[in-house]
């Protein structure tokens, strides 16, 4: 009998802290790394969020919080989400607070799977969403999305992966990897497809609030008839930078809604309760930095999209939103694997190959430019001068 259970061993790692691990060794030494490995913004939390929770710590807020969350922060959830979606949720039974976004799709994930149902999920796609139905003991079916269709699911193509045990469907815009963002058309037609085929959405909404070019962000739960078959996976990680803070929630159907709670319950028991504080204030307190720190990662998204379309050999669809772009290699004859590897050695530069984030990544890689503009200028250079060389091996 093994000592590790199968779960515990399908489980992979994430090629993102895989190569961020490779890096961080190689920086020990060589003292000029260039990182658009991790994607964390290089910004502060706002300082009216970090007073909030000073000030939920000094009034002594720091006992057991409801399973479900403060009700006072599903409130502010329910209103945001009103704000942004047009949409109501009760907050007593259709929010769920988590301690994370990746938890949020854990227990989803747990909370409507049985063994072997289907889950839905694009490839390539953020390294650790095929996890979860595994975690579920489901099982995660690998769909290509390519990009001529802008890494968004052909409809035609995803029908033919469908089988009686598909139960639900990822949804991940806007998307990580590729910065690509759904156009109100493409979701409509998307949720025709989920409809018609009676299918559970995990909306991934994390990036929500970044995006560029005056473009409106569009959720499947936006759409009629859609509410309650949508399950909504959003974080304050990224849009108010507070990564380590580990906040996020769910909103959806009340059964399911209902069923994570218990989950959670037997899992974390709650969310740090003076966290929870700040997440109100970062929902209802001032809204000015999230709109100065969009405006900086559209800068950021131009000097890369412009710089690697200038290198002989590589292209880029240009992002729409997040702070990722999914760059095409193809033209060096390298693989993803190569690239990524020989890029970080010979020129101390960090990125992750694009099969990190599912087969159909091959041939790309991503950059993450949740980093300076003087790091992106010269992390551009140094790629710039390794394509160059290659082609003279």
């Amino acid at each position: 009998m093994s000592r590790v259970s199968k779960t515990g061993t399908c489980v992979e790692r994430s090629s993102i802290r895989v190569f961020l691990e490779k890096q961080n060794k190689i920086a020990e030494s060589c003292g000029d790394m260039i990182s658009f490995t991790i994607g964390e913004p290089d910004f502060l939390t706002p300082p009216n969020i970090v007073e909030a929770a000073k000030k939920a710590l000094t009034e002594g807020k720091v006992k057991y919080a409801p399973n479900a969350g403060l009700l006072e922060l599903r409130e502010a959830v329910s209103r945001d989400l009103f704000r942004t979606h047009g949409v109501h949720y009760d907050p007593e039974k259709e929010i769920v607070i988590t301690p994370s976004g990746m938890e949020t799709l854990r227990l989803a994930a747990m909370a409507i799977l049985d063994d072997d149902d289907e889950m839905i999920v694009n490839d390539p796609c953020w390294a650790n969403h095929p996890n979860h139905s595994k975690m579920a003991h489901g099982k995660p079916v690998m769909v290509p999305v390519h990009e001529k269709n802008n890494f968004f699911y052909d409809l035609e193509e995803l029908e033919t992966y469908l089988t009686p045990k598909t139960k639900a469907i990822l949804l991940n815009t806007p998307n990580n990897p590729t910065g690509a963002v759904m156009s109100q058309e493409e979701l409509c037609g998307f949720c025709d497809f989920c409809k018609k085929h009676d299918l559970i959405v995990i909306s991934d909404e994390v990036y929500y609030n970044i995006i560029f070019d005056g473009l409106k962000f569009c959720s499947p739960a936006m759409v009629e008839g859609m509410k309650e078959r949508v399950i909504i996976s959003q974080s304050f990680s990224k849009t108010y930078a507070m990564t380590g803070w580990r906040l996020a929630f769910a909103a959806g159907p009340a059964d399911i809604m209902e069923a994570m709670g218990r989950l959670n319950e037997n899992s974390i028991s709650c969310v740090n309760t003076f966290v929870q504080w700040a997440g109100i204030e970062a929902l209802e307190g001032t809204r000015e930095h999230i709109d100065a720190m969009v405006t900086e990662f559209q800068n950021r998204r131009d000097i890369i999209y412009e710089g690697i379309n200038a290198i002989d050999g590589l292209s880029c669809v240009k992002p729409r939103g997040a702070f990722y772009a999914f760059v095409n290699i193809q033209g060096t004859g390298l693989s993803s694997e190569e690239f990524a590897t020989r890029l970080l050695e010979e020129k101390h530069v960090g990125l992750v190959p694009g099969t990190g984030f599912g087969a159909s990544g091959e041939g790309f890689v991503r950059i993450s430019y949740a980093t300076s503009t003087e790091n992106i200028r010269e992390g551009i250079r140094r790629i710039g001068e390794f394509v160059k060389e290659l082609k003279n091996e």
